[in-house]
C-alpha cells in the first residue's frame, strides 16, 4: 500500500502528479478522437456546409465551457476531486458508447421534421444546433469538467498554480495531438468509427478505474473553517485580474479565428485533404502544449508576470503575422527531408507538415506559453484555496466561449469581408490590443517602460503588417503559375479562382487552390459526357438532378433535354459566381428558366428530398478530397438509389487515382446499384434499378431530332455505333473484375486516407467488354 506524505497540506502524494500527467495525456487522447469522430457522423446527417459544420462546433465547445464552469464551482465543494474525476472519465467512456443509438436517434428525427419546416437557413440553423446539443451536451461537459477537477487535486499551494496548470495542461493537450494524428492517420482509416469509439470509451474507462483507485491513497481535501464565510467576506479580487480574465476571452476569440483563417489559407498549398486538416490541427495543439510546458518550470520565479503576459501578447500579433510569409520559406522541402517521404503518401505528407509547422508552430507557442501565466495571475489572486477551481472553471470556460465566437466570426464575416490579408492583420490586432491593455495597467508604477514596451510594439507590428503577402499571390506562383487571376472570392463555404482571360489561353477555376474546371475542349467534352450519358441512355427524362456546380458544364449539358426541369446543388455561392465566368461552355446555365440551385449540401439534399428524380449525377468531385468519401460511400449511392424513380439512371464519375480507389469506389456502386455498367474510360459508372437497356431505333430517332442531335454530338456521338462503343462493362463483366474485397462505408472511408491503401495501377484492362449485354434493337 502506498502511504501518502504530508509534504503537502491536502495530503497529496509525491506520486500523484506523475499519475495525473499521465491520466491527462489519454484522457486528451480520447478527447480528441471523439472530437473527430463526432463531427465526422453530425456531417453525415447535417451536411458539410460551413454553417452546418459551425453549429456543430459551437455545440461542442459550448459543451466544454459549460462543463469547465460547473465543475469549476462543484470542485471546490468536493472533498475528493481525484475520485470526481474518475466518475467524470467513466461517465465520458459511457457516452460514446451510448453515442452510435443517440446519432441513429438524431437522423431519424431530422429526416421526419425538417421536410415540414420552411427553407429557411435561421430554421435550419437552429435544428442543427439543437440536436447538436441534445447529442453532444452531456459528454463535451464532461470533457469540460476534467481540467478544473484536476487541477484542484494537484494543488499543494496556491503560488504553484501556474506551474501545477502549465504542466497538466501541456500533458492534456500533448494527449489530444497524439489523438489527433491517431484518429487521422491510424484508427478511422484501419479500424472505423464505431471501433474507434470503443477503443476510446475503453481508455476512458481504464482513466476512470486508475483515478478512482488512486484516490484512496490521497487524503480528502480538509473542510473549510467555521469561520472561512467571514473570510471570503473580505477577499476582494484585484481589478487586474479581471483585465486578464478579459484579456483572455478576447485571446480565445482570435486564436479561433486565426486557426480558421490558417486553414483556409494552408489549404490552398495543400489543397482540402483530411490529412491536412489533421497536420494543421496537430501543428496548433503542438505548439499550444510545447509553450505551456516550457514555461511550467519557471512559474515559481519570482517575476512580474504580469509585465510578460502584456510582452507574450503582443509578441503573438508580432508573430502571427509572419505566418503567411513562413509559406514561401516553406516551398521547398530540403533534399534531404525529401528522401525521407518514401511511403505511401510521403511525397505529399512530408511537404504539408513543414509548411504546417512553419506557418502555425510558432504563433501556438505564444497561445500555451501564455495561458498558464494568465491563469496563475487570476486564479492565484486570492489568499485562499476555497475558490481555486471555480476561478479556474471560469477562466478556462470564458477562453472557450472567446473562441466560439472567433471561429464563427473568421468563417462568416472577416474572411467574407477582408480576405485572409486582411483578416490575419485584423486577428493579430487583437493580440497586439490584449498586449497594450495589460501594459497600460503597469503605467503608474512604470510609465517610462511602459511607452517604451508599447511604442516598440507598435512600431514593429506597424512594419510587419506592411510585409504581410496576399496568400492568392503565393498560390498563383505555386498553384496556377503564369496566369493571371480574372476573379478571386474568399467565401464562406471556399476559395474560388478564376484564372485566364483574352490572350492568356484557357480560362481555368480553382477551388481552395485545386484545379475543378476549365473551358478547353478537352474538358468541356469530359464534363459533357457526365451530365448528358444518363439522360441520352433514359428513355424520358423529365427530372434531373446534378450535385455539385463546378463550371457548370455538367449541368449545362443536361439542361439542353427538351421539357426538363434541373435541379442543382451546390455548397458554395462562391461557386455560383464563378461559374458565371464559365457561360460561353455550360449553356449559361445558371440563367436557364429550367434550372433551379439549390445552395445545400448534395447529401443532405438527398437525405431529405422527397422528389423522385429520373436522372441523378454529379460533377466530377476528386476522391481524396477531405469529405468525399461522404459521396462515395455505399450510403451516399443508397440515398442516390432511393431518390430515383423506378426507370431512373445514376452517373457517377470515378475519379480514384489507383486501382485500389477504383475498385473501393466501384464496389460500394455496385452495392448499392447491383444492375450497374461501366461506359466510356471506364469511369463513367451507371445504375440503374432495373437491367439498362439502350435502344438502337430510339437513339437513331434522337439523331434525326435537331435539338437531340445536338445534345448528342456534345458527346462526340453521330451514330448509334458511337454510343455502343463508349459501353464499357455489364453487371457480369463488373463482378468478375471486382471479386472479394472491403467495402467503402460511412464507418470506414478509407478513400479519403489514401496513404493508408496499397498504390497499385487501375487494371482497368481485365474487364471484359460485351455490349449485347445492354444493346438492344
Amino acid at each position: 500500500m502506498i502511504a501518502p506524505t504530508d509534504s503537502r497540506p491536502a495530503g497529496a502524494p509525491l506520486w500523484l502528479v506523475p499519475t495525473l500527467v499521465c491520466l491527462l495525456i489519454l484522457s486528451g487522447i480520447c478527447a480528441l478522437v471523439y472530437q473527430v469522430l463526432w463531427l465526422r457522423l453530425l456531417s453525415l446527417t447535417f451536411g458539410v456546409t460551413t454553417h452546418a459544420a459551425s453549429t456543430v462546433l459551437a455545440s461542442f465547445m459550448g459543451g466544454l465551457a459549460l462543463g469547465s464552469f460547473v465543475a469549476g464551482r462543484l470542485a471546490d465543494r468536493v472533498r475528493h476531486p481525484l475520485r470526481l474525476f474518475g466518475l467524470v472519465e467513466l461517465s465520458i467512456g459511457l457516452c460514446a458508447l451510448a453515442t452510435p443509438t443517440a446519432l441513429a436517434g438524431v437522423h431519424r428525427f431530422y429526416i421526419a421534421v425538417f421536410s415540414h419546416l420552411p427553407e429557411s437557413l435561421a430554421v435550419a440553423t437552429a435544428v442543427r444546433l439543437a440536436l447538436s446539443f441534445a447529442v453532444l451536451l452531456i459528454p463535451t461537459a464532461l470533457m469540460g469538467a476534467t481540467l478544473p477537477i484536476v487541477v484542484k487535486s494537484s494543488l499543494a499551494r496556491l503560488d504553484r498554480i501556474g506551474t501545477r496548470m502549465g504542466v497538466l495542461y501541456a500533458s492534456n493537450t500533448a494527449g489530444a495531438i497524439v489523438g489527433a494524428l491517431l484518429a487521422g492517420f491510424y484508427l478511422i482509416p484501419h479500424i472505423g468509427l464505431t471501433r474507434s469509439f470503443l477503443l476510446a470509451a475503453c481508455i476512458n474507462a481504464l482513466v476512470g478505474v486508475i483515478a478512482l483507485a488512486s484516490s484512496r491513497y490521497v487524503r480528502p481535501i480538509p473542510r473549510p473553517s467555521t469561520n472561512a464565510p467571514a473570510a471570503e467576506a473580505r477577499v476582494v479580487i484585484p481589478r487586474v485580474s479581471y483585465v486578464v480574465l478579459a484579456v483572455f476571452a478576447v485571446s480565445g476569440f482570435a486564436s479561433l479565428a486565426l486557426e480558421v483563417i490558417w486553414f483556409r489559407v494552408l489549404i490552398l498549398f495543400l489543397g482540402p485533404t483530411t490529412y491536412a486538416f489533421t497536420l494543421m490541427l496537430a501543428s496548433v495543439l503542438a505548439g499550444i502544449a510545447l509553450g505551456s510546458a516550457l514555461v511550467a518550470p519557471v512559474m515559481r520565479l519570482r517575476i512580474d508576470w504580469l509585465q510578460a503576459l502584456a510582452v507574450l501578447q503582443m509578441a503573438a500579433g508580432v508573430v502571427a503575422l509572419q505566418s503567411f510569409s513562413s509559406l514561401r520559406r516553406a516551398a521547398r522541402v530540403p533534399d534531404w527531408l525529401s528522401s525521407l517521404a518514401a511511403w505511401p503518401g510521403g511525397d505529399f505528407l512530408l511537404p504539408a507538415a513543414v509548411a504546417t509547422v512553419v506557418a502555425i508552430f510558432p504563433t501556438a507557442a505564444f497561445f500555451g506559453l501564455a495561458f498558464p501565466i494568465g491563469l496563475r495571475l487570476w486564479a492565484g489572486g486570492e489568499p485562499t484555496e476555497r475558490h481555486t477551481a471555480e476561478r479556474i472553471g471560469v477562466f478556462y470556460s470564458l477562453n472557450v466561449c472567446g473562441g466560439i465566437v472567433g471561429s464563427i466570426v473568421a468563417g462568416f464575416v472577416l474572411l467574407p469581408e477582408l480576405g485572409s490579408r486582411g483578416s490575419l492583420i485584423a486577428v493579430s490586432v487583437l493580440f497586439l490590443l490584449s498586449g497594450l491593455v495589460v501594459q497600460a495597467t503597469l503605467a503608474r508604477r512604470r510609465p517610462a517602460l511602459t511607452v517604451l514596451v508599447a511604442g516598440g510594439a507598435v512600431f514593429v507590428f506597424a512594419v510587419q503588417a506592411q510585409s504581410v503577402p496576399q496568400p492568392i499571390d503565393l498560390a498563383r506562383r505555386r498553384v496556377h503559375s503564369g496566369a493571371p487571376a480574372l476573379w478571386h472570392e474568399e467565401g464562406i463555404q471556399t476559395t474560388v479562382t478564376v484564372v485566364g482571360g483574352p490572350g492568356t489561353g484557357n480560362r481555368a477555376m480553382y477551388l481552395d487552390g485545386r484545379h475543378q474546371a476549365d473551358d478547353s475542349p478537352s474538358m468541356a467534352f469530359i464534363h459533357r459526357r457526365i451530365g448528358a450519358l444518363p439522360a441520352v441512355l433514359h428513355p424520358g427524362p423529365r427530372r434531373a438532378l446534378v450535385v455539385g456546380l463546378g463550371g457548370g458544364v455538367t449541368p449545362g449539358a443536361l439542361s439542353q433535354f427538351p421539357g426538363l426541369q434541373l435541379d442543382i446543388v451546390e455548397l458554395s455561392e462562391s461557386v455560383v459566381r464563378g461559374a458565371a465566368f464559365f457561360s460561353h461552355v455550360n449553356f449559361d446555365v445558371l440563367r436557364r428558366g429550367n434550372v433551379r440551385v439549390h445552395l445545400d449540401d448534395g447529401r443532405n439534399f438527398l437525405l431529405r428530398t422527397r422528389t423522385q428524380f429520373d436522372v441523378i449525377t454529379a460533377d466530377a468531385i476528386l476522391p481524396r478530397h477531405a469529405g468525399a468519401n461522404n459521396v462515395n460511400s455505399v450510403e451516399y449511392f443508397s440515398l442516390v438509389r432511393n431518390a430515383l424513380a423506378p426507370d431512373g439512371i445514376a452517373l457517377h464519375w470515378n475519379g480514384a487515382t489507383t486501382g485500389t480507389e477504383y475498385k473501393l469506389i466501384l464496389r460500394a456502386f455496385v452495392a448499392a446499384f447491383p444492375e450497374a455498367t461501366l461506359w466510356g474510360d471506364g469511369t463513367l459508372m451507371v445504375g440503374t434499378k432495373q437491367p439498362l437497356t439502350v435502344s438502337r431505333s430510339r437513339i437513331e430517332a434522337m439523331l434525326h431530332d435537331s435539338v437531340t442531335r445536338e445534345i448528342l454530338a456534345l458527346m462526340h456521338v453521330e451514330s448509334f455505333d458511337h454510343l455502343a462503343r463508349m459501353f464499357r462493362a455489364s453487371p457480369a463483366n463488373i463482378l468478375a473484375f471486382l471479386g472479394e474485397g472491403p467495402l467503402l462505408t460511412d464507418d470506414k472511408p478509407a478513400i479519403e486516407y489514401f496513404a493508408s491503401l496499397p498504390q497499385d495501377d487501375r487494371g482497368l484492362t481485365q474487364i471484359g467488354r460485351d455490349p449485347t449485354a445492354v444493346i438492344r434493337p
